[in-house]
């Protein structure tokens, strides 16, 4: 069995499902993990939210969002006609607020330009075409563009933030650029999108909680196979 997949099963008997990426419930404000987006607002708050956790923690994130739906915002039309001084005050928990709220209307005024507002247009593409596409959008780099192919598109590929290189690095692989660390963990797992949202899921609740900075090594489920704790 592959050492990613060996991985994958450990952190998934220690740590169980997480139920990424956390949405907003008809009727209330705040994202909750429930299995992912099921509708088209849904699918749309993934998005912003993928944007808007760039260079900050989810919690901030999540208090962004919250401040959007209370406003009714999670709508392609309405955050392109609010004002930017608005909009960037309404986010300013997700921290460079103002560029970020410029990062919002980029999107939507792609999405309205090209897809005619819709996301289902967009995700009818392969995910080679969807990715070129988000990518040709001011703001948005490789990160949140998987991260919207794979959480709100529901398409496989496997998305590289800080907290798997450090894992990664910390246990000893070779490789560094997000791209080489993306072809490792797609050759090293079946190509799904269940177990690829998973899996991201599980490296993230790992580099919270035990592979912080200062790593809790010996709270690891992985430390075994982990070359900086075998080196300590």
């Amino acid at each position: 069995m592959d050492k990613i997949l060996v991985m994958y099963n450990r952190l998934l008997s220690h740590l169980g499902p997480k139920l990424w990426w956390p949405v907003t419930e008809k009727g209330k404000f705040h994202p909750e993990y429930s299995g992912g987006p099921k509708n088209k607002k849904q699918k749309l708050e993934v998005c912003f939210g993928a944007i808007l956790t760039q260079n900050t923690s989810w919690k901030n994130a999540e208090k962004a969002i919250t401040g959007l739906s209370k406003n009714d915002l999670i709508d392609v039309k309405k955050i392109i006609k609010i004002k930017n001084e608005k909009l960037a005050q309404i986010i300013k928990s997700s921290g460079y607020h103002n560029q970020k709220a410029k990062k919002l209307k980029n999107f939507c005024d792609f999405l309205l330009k090209n897809h005619n507002g819709r996301l289902d247009l967009l995700f009818k593409n392969d995910v080679a075409e969807i990715r070129r596409q988000l990518l040709s959008v001011s703001g948005i780099g490789p990160e949140t563009a998987d991260s919207i192919i794979l959480y709100a598109a529901k398409r496989p590929v496997f998305v590289i933030d800080a907290y798997t290189k450090r894992i990664m690095s910390r246990i000893g692989h070779k490789e560094r650029t997000y791209e080489e660390l993306q072809e490792l963990f797609m050759q090293g797992l079946p190509n799904s999108e269940k177990l690829f949202n998973e899996h991201h899921a599980l490296l993230v609740e790992l580099g919270k909680n035990t592979c912080k900075k200062e790593p809790l090594c010996r709270e690891c489920p992985i430390s075994k196979n982990c070359n900086h704790f075998n080196n300590k």
